[in-house]
């Protein structure tokens, strides 16, 4: 039996989910997700690592049919429901899924594609509420695949990362050791369920633990703020842009009401941040509003989480921590040697938390682990003081100018101290002469910044090869689901 699912039965009377102003117990979803397995199996007595997509709203139905896809033996490829046909055709194809369930406001979206295909397509509703009969569900190995989730493709295009039931539980239990979940804790999901931050960190240490996960129907800081007034949830986990935007609805707000809604915020367990480097301001100012020091944290689609500030001790701003539980991490340079404390070095990680393959792709799987069996982040971090701190994504945040290498994520953090920026992000452009040029995209709060000062400031703040220079001011950055910024977009402003 399925971990996640075992534990649920020793908590069957807990309150699960909270979504669509309904309650549902661990019974209730035990049942349910029992009911979609039946369904899915039809004639057959294990789906066998078919491949079965999904567009569900966040919510019970979501968990339910991810629940009743593992327990049918197949495994849950999550689609985002924001994602236009083109987007969703490629995670379909690519995973060749034979079964397809939709929610009933996507069935129009994806109706047609299921006519071209072929395959078997489920309207969400059609799945009955109770079994028609009693089936033996299969079975399951723990190194089975389960799960097939999408990388950002920030850099390319995205690839299918296959998990195992073992690398999900290894995921899982560490973050629920580490972050010391209890039946008691009552988390607010606010993340979009195709990625591992939501999926992962939020709802299944929820139900491993016997806690409680409650959905908003749509995102607004009002509706969070809103939702945590109701004294009930003690744990949330964010990106930083989810943050940003509390606070500036925080801001916004009335002294008597921030005052309130401090009082409540002070009083929670957790508070986690992640999926991005968080700004030291947003840290900052967050622990201003809350009395809450953000715990930042370090993960990939890859590997679940692999590297946290810790629960209890210092979390320092700026800083990733150190390795979780289970979790081996090292630093090395371009030849895989282990460099010296306080070098930079590519993050590699080992542990029963890494993946087990690119869906399809068995080149780019060789390529991404080391002989040694170092699963290769592409990350470039230095160590200080025992905690790991990020410089950026070699591909990306690494700008190779004039024979150095530069930290884009060092530069954008001294930029956005800056009075008149509220935000900003840093990349390399092409140039013959410097290889990359370091240039910066600004979101300014005074339209008449002078670059020339600008440029002046900066230079008392860092050496003059780090300085950007160009700049253009944009009204905003381009993101994905996650809040990450696609810097490639930004490559063509210049």
């Amino acid at each position: 039996m399925l971990k996640l699912v075992e534990n649920a039965t020793k908590n069957l009377n807990n309150q699960a989910i909270i979504s669509d102003g309904k309650s549902f117990s661990y019974q209730a979803l035990l049942d349910n997700s029992n009911t979609v397995a039946t369904y899915l199996l039809q004639d057959a007595t294990d789906l066998n690592e078919q491949r079965v997509a999904f567009m569900v709203a966040p919510g019970f139905d979501y968990v339910k049919v991810q629940w009743g896809i593992w327990r049918a033996g197949g495994i849950a490829v999550p689609l985002c429901i924001t994602y236009p046909l083109p987007s969703l055709q490629y995670v379909i194809e690519d995973t060749a899924a034979s079964i397809v369930i939709a929610g009933e406001e996507y069935a129009t979206i994806l109706a047609p594609l299921a006519a071209e295909k072929g395959f078997r397509f489920i309207i969400l509703s059609d799945i009955p509420t109770q079994a028609s009969e009693e089936k033996v569900l299969p079975e399951l190995n723990s190194e089975r695949r389960a799960m097939i989730l999408y990388t950002s493709g920030t850099t390319n295009l995205p690839k299918g990362v296959v998990t195992t039931h073992s690398n999900i539980e290894a995921q899982v239990s560490t973050l629920v050791e580490s972050w010391q979940w209890s039946a008691q804790d009552h988390i607010l999901c606010v993340l979009p369920l195709h990625h591992v931050h939501g999926i992962i960190n939020v709802i299944s240490c929820a139900l491993w633990s016997g806690a409680t996960v409650e959905f908003l129907s749509s995102f607004s800081a009002e509706g969070v703020f809103a939702a945590f007034q109701q004294g009930k949830i003690n744990v949330f986990m964010a990106v930083p842009t989810i943050y940003f935007k509390l606070i500036a609805y925080w801001e916004s707000l009335p002294t008597a009401e921030q005052e309130v809604l401090t009082v409540t915020l002070s009083k929670f367990r957790l508070m986690v941040s992640g999926s991005a480097a968080l700004p030291v301001s947003v840290m900052e100012k967050w622990k201003h509003i809350s009395t809450h020091t953000l715990l930042e944290r370090y993960g990939m689609t890859e590997i679940g989480m692999g590297i946290s500030n810790p629960y209890d001790g210092e979390r320092k701003a700026g800083y990733i921590g150190k390795p979780l539980a289970g979790v081996q991490a090292r630093l090395v340079d371009e030849n895989n040697q282990e460099v010296a404390v306080g070098q930079p070095g590519e993050i590699q990680i080992k542990g029963k938390n890494v993946f087990l393959e690119y869906w399809n792709k068995p080149e780019a799987t060789q390529k991404t682990f080391t002989e040694d069996g170092w699963f290769k982040t592409g990350d470039i971090a230095v160590v200080e003081e025992g905690y790991y701190r990020i410089l950026g994504r070699d591909s990306i945040d690494i700008i190779k100018s004039g024979g150095y290498k530069i930290s884009a994520l060092e530069i954008e953090e001294v930029l956005r101290t800056h009075p008149h920026i509220n935000d900003c992000s840093v990349i390399g452009i092409p140039n013959e002469e410097w290889g990359e040029l370091v240039a910066g995209v600004l979101i300014v709060n005074h339209p008449e910044i002078d670059l020339k000062e600008l440029n002046t400031w900066i230079r008392e703040k860092m050496p003059a090869y780090k300085a950007p220079r160009k700049y253009i001011i944009a009204n905003e950055l381009p993101r994905n689901a996650m809040g990450k910024v696609t810097k490639n977009d930004l490559k063509k402003l210049f």
